[in-house]
């Protein structure tokens, strides 16, 4: 049994989930800032509590996608190619430098999700390697490839 389809879906499920978490939780500090009515270095409250919450959508969007990625990747049980690829790529790298800084703003349980999240991403990412050779039982009978091309080059004609 193969491990890709659940850490996809593990992946899809968990992204989504943040996503849902990153926009309502930056969307709350928005309110808390405009109800304070502070200013932080001279900045305007309404300046910043929108950009809390522009901040939070856009993020929740980016990690809503990168969970949708996942999805289809569970659902065609295939490897991600192209875009999909480099947003899951780019959502590992996030959750590396996330989990860097929550160590020491959170604590280590924040940096201990945030490394769970960079594993499933990665494993996802691994287990779905295209450039992997199948096994030699797991060969296609006929010496043909999926697509029916031939897996190695035809001899060269020998000539007398």
């Amino acid at each position: 049994m193969s491990v890709r389809r659940p850490v996809a879906w593990t992946v899809a499920v968990v992204l989504f989930a943040e996503a849902v978490g990153v926009a309502a939780l930056n969307w709350f500090l928005g309110i808390v800032v405009d109800r304070q009515d502070m200013s932080l270095a001279g900045l305007d409250p309404d300046t910043m509590s929108v950009s809390s919450k522009i901040g939070g959508v856009v993020f929740g969007l980016y990690f809503a996608l990168c969970a949708l990625v996942s999805l289809l990747v569970a659902l065609r049980d295939r490897a991600p190619a192209g875009l999909g690829r480099i947003l899951l790529i780019s959502a590992a790298v996030v959750h590396g430098l996330l989990g860097a800084f929550t160590w020491g703003l959170v604590g280590p349980g924040a940096f201990l999700f945030m490394i769970v999240v960079l594993g499933l991403i990665v494993l996802l990412l691994m287990t779905y390697d295209s450039r992997q050779e199948p096994a030699a039982g797991q060969r296609p009978e006929g010496g043909k490839g999926d697509d029916g091309s031939p897996l190695s080059p035809p001899p060269a004609p020998t000539t007398p």
